[in-house]
Parts: structure tokens; sequence; C-alpha cells
């Protein structure tokens, strides 16, 4: 029997009814394309994938507990026992619609991209639809508005984020070294930019997304600096580094960041990268008209 052409993953950790909704919106749609959908309870606590207990072999749903490894390593998590030719990484509180799947593939499967999203929409404001997004000067998230075609994007969401597997695996999936939650998808769409691959947003597709004010986990300054700054150090030349460092320089444990970011494995990381890239960051800000 053949196997999913697809893999839906999702990460989830104390998300509570929200991934019950979640599971029942996805498996509820119609799409003819063949797909699995992979659920990572990354040490829920609220039992909230309860309902989902002993479903880990093969089929159409399989649930895969890990020890709290954070956003980006329970995505790299549920991508290891992935069937699909392509990875929808999604986030545990979104609806979506009929076909979302069929038509979020079709810039990939003709070659016009190699990643995409949807339009996201916030559940309670379904005509508010963004596409994509961007930095500002102080390398902030700032959402783009949903384009009239299938367009190019500097940065595309994690919370629903269609990728070639092949890609996702030459681009060394989500950075293995990222904490927590934050920025690791900002971290893999300029990684793909760099590495040749094209990014964009297909508008025909609309998901709901559920804003929390919240996380229902514990997350700091320290998780979100850290990541952020050894993605600067991954990708950025030393003159955008330093300007990283002075973003996050008020910021608590600032400087025991900084040390901690030095001493892992990024320099390593950071030659490897620049040995494969084919473009850089200054491709990068200057195609996007980022000014930073």
């Amino acid at each position: 029997m053949p196997g999913p052409q697809v893999s839906v993953i999702i990460p989830v950790k104390n998300e509570g009814i929200n991934i019950l909704n979640t599971v029942k919106s996805i498996m509820g749609s119609h799409n003819t394309t063949p797909y699995e959908l992979i659920v990572i309870d990354d040490g829920s606590r609220d039992n909230c994938c309860q309902f989902l207990a002993g479903r880990t072999q093969p089929g159409s749903i399989r649930l895969l507990p890990t020890p709290g490894l954070g956003a980006a390593q329970a995505r790299n998590a549920g991508a290891s026992i992935a069937r699909g030719q392509i990875l929808i990484f999604c986030d545990a509180h979104i609806f979506v619609e009929d076909y979302w799947i069929d038509r979020l593939l079709e810039p990939l499967l003709d070659g016009r991209l190699d990643a995409v999203c949807p339009g996201i929409a916030p559940h309670d404001r379904p005509h508010d639809v963004a596409g994509g997004f961007t930095w500002d000067d102080q390398l902030k998230f700032t959402w783009l508005p949903r384009p009239p075609r299938l367009s190019l994007s500097p940065l595309l969401p994690g919370g629903c984020l269609a990728i070639k597997a092949g890609v996702f695996f030459d681009v060394g999936q989500f950075d293995r070294g990222l904490m927590v939650w934050g920025r690791e998808d900002e971290e893999i769409s300029l990684k793909m930019w760099l590495f040749g691959y094209r990014l964009g947003v297909n508008p025909e597709v609309k998901i709901l997304h559920v804003f929390r004010e919240r996380h229902p986990y514990t997350v700091t300054w320290e998780n979100v600096d850290y990541n952020l700054l050894r993605m600067a150090y991954s990708h950025f030349r030393s003159e955008r580094i330093s300007r990283v460092i002075d973003l996050i320089k008020n910021h608590p444990g600032s400087h025991r960041v900084e040390r901690r970011v030095v001493e892992s494995d990024v320099l390593i990381q950071r030659k490897e990268y620049f040995k494969k890239r084919k473009r850089d960051d200054d491709w990068f800000f200057e195609r996007f008209r980022i000014p930073f």
C-alpha cells in the first residue's frame, strides 16, 4: 500500500481543548491528497492528548510522546518519523477549510516554490487575513498583508508551513540548538532562502489561528534572546551580530545568553552553513528591503 503524500506535524504542550479542536478540524476536512497526522505531545501536563492515547503505530494519525524538547526539536522529532514527501508543520490551535491541503501543495508540486504558507487569520476575525511576515529594523515580527496572488515572502509562520521533505532535511531541519520557543520559523525561513530555495504565500488557502494571550508553558527572555542570537551567529555577518547583541543588551541575563551561545556548537554550524549557502545575508536583507 502506498504511503501518504503529506505528513501534517503538530507539536503540542499544554494545549487544553485546542488540540482536540485542531485534530477534529483537520480530520473532518475534505482533501483528495493522502496524508497522515503526527501529533507530538512534548511533555504536556494537562492530559490534552489523552484522547489520542495508544495511537503510536503508522496510520492516519499517530501520537509521539516527547520529554519537553521545545518547539523546534518537537517538530524535528515529528519529521523524523514522517512518511510524506511534503511536511506541513501546524500549530495546535488552528482551524482549516476543505481542500486546504490540496490547494496549499499546488506551488510545491509544480515547482514554483519549495516552501509555502496559506493566508492566516485570527479565529475571531476571519476576514483579517495576513500572508507571510517580515522583520522591521529591530528584527521584530511584522505581518504582511494577504497578497492577491501567489507571492514570494521573506519569512513563513510556523503556524502553518508546508515544506518539501527533501528541502527540510537538506537545510538541516529546524536548528537543533534552539531552546524552548522562539524564532524557529524565522531561522528556517532565512536558512532556506540562503541555501537557494524559494518561499511564498498561497492566498487561495486560509486557515484560522487562535492567537493566545500567553504561552501555556514558561518562556523567558533568555530563551527567546538565545534563539535570536544563535540565529544571528549562524547566518549573519559580524556587524549584524553586533547589532543583535545591542538589541538584547538590556534584557535580563543578556551577558549569560551571549556566553552560552558562543560556547555552544554555533561557530561550527556557522562554518558549515557558510560553505553550503548560495546567497548571503546582505542579499536577503536587500532583496526584501529589511533595514537591518
